[in-house]
């Protein structure tokens, strides 16, 4: 069933696990993650950048194609489709006008009245529709999309005035999670991250999720995040297992069977990490 990331966020606050987030591509990559999330009674975040809706063939398509996956494919578990890092309030407004269930405005880059700003004016649009809304505070560094950033790791004063004035469904505060791979061992400030959601008492977001420690993942579960973004991670396990099937197969043409022999790759990764964040059994 499509819903929004409120329920199912709220859950897993109370009881201590995470809801994945897995970025999707194209139909494949959809299909395969609602079946494996379906197989393990695990919620599911389908997240869409923006440079995938643009991929994919626009808002409403990404929104068609997932509907008609959840009835085709017989989905019971809560999906919410989410647009991840709107990079305008135009580009927020056109995916809750499309069909999205919930939407992050990222604005970030932008001094923290704008960001409170910025976040104030598509909570109100968003309320309407009931959309959720995530919003970023401080940077989460890495490249996603061609988009490099710099970490800068959120304040904890900020992050109390920011849920305070914006009343902001989720926080992504940045805390040392980059996008994409990691150069080196992640440095996540942990104790920032429990003292961020203690005073804030807001469910956390942690994007960059790949590459991260199973044992970091934990502890970061304990303080507070319910939430965690992967993305990186599908696409190199599904990349490998194609690039193995071409070499074995040199004379396949079938993009239908180029495309889907990267299917259990991600399949057993989706299922690696419900596991792991705890979310099996608690759709």
């Amino acid at each position: 069933m499509i819903v929004n990331m409120k329920d199912m966020l709220n859950k897993a606050k109370k009881g201590k696990y995470a809801v994945p987030q897995f970025n999707i591509n194209n139909l494949e990559w959809t299909k395969y993650i609602l079946e494996e999330c379906q197989k393990n009674n695990s919620p599911v975040i389908l997240g869409v950048s923006e440079g995938a809706i643009k991929y994919i063939g626009g808002y409403s398509v990404v929104v068609s194609l997932i509907k008609e996956l959840v009835k085709e494919l017989k989905i019971t578990i809560p999906v919410a489709i989410h647009l991840d890092h709107g990079t305008s309030i135009d580009s927020c407004i056109k995916a809750i006008n499309a069909g999205f269930t919930s939407v992050m405005l990222d604005a970030s880059k932008e001094i923290l009245d704008e960001n409170i700003k910025l976040t104030k004016e598509i909570m109100r649009y968003a309320s309407k529709f009931k959309v959720t809304v995530e919003a970023e505070i401080g940077h989460i560094g890495g490249t996603e999309d061609n988009v490099t950033s710099n970490i800068m790791f959120a304040k904890v004063d900020e992050s109390i005035r920011f849920t305070k004035e914006t009343k902001v469904d989720f926080l992504a505060p940045a805390l040392g999670s980059v996008h994409g791979l990691y150069k080196g061992e992640p440095n996540l400030d942990f104790k920032r991250m429990l003292e961020i959601s203690i005073k804030t008492s807001t469910p956390l977001v942690l994007h960059g999720g790949t590459g991260i420690p199973d044992d970091k993942i934990r502890e970061a579960i304990s303080c507070g995040i319910v939430k965690i973004n992967i993305n990186t991670e599908l696409q190199i396990v599904w990349s490998n297992a194609v690039k193995m099937y071409l070499s074995n197969n040199p004379m396949v043409y079938d993009p239908r069977k180029i495309i889907g022999s990267g299917e259990m790759a991600i399949k057993e990764t989706v299922r690696q990490k419900i596991i792991l964040l705890g979310s099996e059994n608690q759709a």
